[in-house]
């Protein structure tokens, strides 16, 4: 159950060791308005341009961006493409780069012609040499990566089929990462994923997924069943396939596949959107995440990258946007009534087949012990639904001179948090008739209960939902603080 909070804490301590290939990448953006008199092409006014660190530099690029250390190792050429990048590296305050030259090869550049009223790539333009690295380069990226992998909290490797992880560099690090206990993942290019034997992760788009298995990979079930062999063969811990605006679907190696749909966006660019997704993973992982939690920090980023034009960093604040869109909104606009109105909002989320999930209690005086709770629930979903029990409702329940604040405070302080998404006020003395009409995907609550002592477990069960227990938080109880405030003894 994932706390962004502690994650955005967690991950500023990590470093990961990216090794792949480097690029240049340069935009240039103009207007198209007529067509070539010497040739049917179009010609484009071009008005500006931009350069970017590329490929695995942008891997790079992002886990910085998110505030974790990255030491990155690429394989340069001896020209102005590799003076550029080197100079743009240096800037970066937490890329430590180890780059390795190789005069005999040309720094890989692309350049990209982009309209800018349509914002649709027009023309691509590669210098590069795709060959491996020779005896002598490669063998100079294994002296330079091994003594890295010690300082490294996890490996990242970034194939993009340039040259630089060829077989051998390939088993040299994954080798030494195992026999450090260092986590590898893979985002891969070649169709035989048996040569990343022993990563902890591969990464592959369908279309890549898709070639390696000979499988049509165009259902999450398909994908799942084709993982089984293909994890087999890599011996990884897990395959995790991005499949564009159909969202993502990681297959572990234990435990059941989970997909996650994509956000519904706009798609500016999707340059880059894969480095962003391994670098999440990458730092998500370190910093403890489990498989879930990793996957939906990721294709969250990948919304923000998409959004965006060229080869785009994400940053924290970003994320957590993305991550908790209802966090801006003003508490009264979380606050709904059973019935009609949270009806259109659960169609809606239901829609973009969100995961929703379900607390409730009467929430008095909100304490730390809540905040843990109400944390822990939202990382358990995409969407967090809050029951509050009415006035009259609590004094049922709890006896005269309870609650100590009306249900509309009580409903604005929880609306207050980033962590709830909706609250809704419940008339009844258990919230079983709320759950029967919200039927969430997770059902959360303290520790203190069995799963059988959990109102709606059931329900929630019977249609393939879950329950959540989450350890209390020791020394914290609304009734304990109001005798306090009142002069008893608890």
């Amino acid at each position: 159950m994932f706390d962004f909070d502690s994650f955005h804490r967690a991950m500023a301590g990590q470093t990961v060791l990216c090794i792949g290939d480097l690029m240049l990448d340069e935009f240039v953006y103009g207007e198209v308005s007529r067509i070539s008199p010497e040739a049917p092409a179009p010609v484009i006014a071009a008005k500006r341009s931009e350069t970017n660190i590329g490929g695995a530099g942008n891997v790079a690029r992002n886990i910085a961006a998110l505030g974790a250390k990255c030491i990155f190792v690429g394989l340069i050429g001896e020209d102005a493409a590799a003076a550029e990048l080197k100079a743009a590296l240096a800037k970066e305050p937490r890329i430590e780069s180890v780059l390795v030259a190789d005069g005999s090869r040309p720094t890989t550049r692309k350049v990209r012609f982009v309209s800018e009223h349509f914002l649709t790539h027009m023309l691509r333009a590669d210098w590069e040499i795709t060959h491996p690295a020779s005896g002598a380069t490669e063998q100079k990226l294994i002296d330079t990566i091994l003594p890295l992998i010690p300082r490294a909290d996890i490996v990242l490797l970034s194939d993009y089929a340039k040259g630089v992880l060829t077989a051998r560099v390939i088993r040299n690090v994954i080798d030494a990462a195992r026999k450090a206990s260092k986590a590898v993942i893979v985002d891969p290019k070649s169709a035989n994923f048996a040569i990343y034997r022993g990563a902890t992760l591969l990464t592959p788009n369908r279309k890549e997924f898709s070639e390696a298995t000979r499988s049509r990979a165009d259902s999450s079930e398909s994908i799942a069943m084709a993982a089984q062999d293909a994890m087999l063969s890599a011996d990884c811990e897990a395959i995790l396939v991005t499949q564009s605006e159909r969202g993502m679907t990681l297959v572990p190696r234990k435990g059941e596949a989970v997909h996650v749909p994509a956000f519904p966006v706009k798609v500016r660019d999707v340059s880059g959107a894969g480095d962003t997704v391994v670098a999440v993973l990458s730092v998500a992982r370190a910093a403890g995440a489990d498989w879930e939690d990793a996957l939906r920090l990721a294709n969250a980023a990948a919304a923000v990258a998409v959004a965006k034009k060229g080869t785009a960093i994400v940053t924290p604040a970003e994320l957590r946007r993305q991550i908790l869109p209802h966090a801006s909104l003003a508490a009264e606009e979380k606050i709904v009534a059973s019935g009609g109105e949270l009806e259109a909002r659960l169609s809606d989320w239901r829609k973009q087949d969100l995961r929703i999930g379900f607390t409730n209690g009467c929430f008095d005086i909100l304490h730390p012990g809540h905040v843990k709770v109400l944390t822990a629930a939202r990382g358990a979903c995409d969407r967090l639904i809050v029951g509050l029990n009415s006035d009259a409702s609590v004094k049922r329940l709890k006896g005269e001179g309870r609650p100590v604040q009306t249900e509309r405070a009580r409903a604005e302080v929880l609306a207050a948090l980033e962590a709830v998404d909706l609250v809704v006020i419940f008339e009844e003395d258990t919230p079983l008739k709320l759950i029967e009409e919200i039927k969430p995907s997770a059902l959360v609550k303290g520790g203190d209960y069995t799963r059988e002592q959990v109102v709606g477990h059931e329900i929630v069960e019977a249609h393939g939902g879950q329950v959540i227990l989450v350890e209390v938080l020791a020394g914290f109880s609304t009734t304990s603080l109001v005798d306090r405030a009142r002069g008893g003894k608890a």
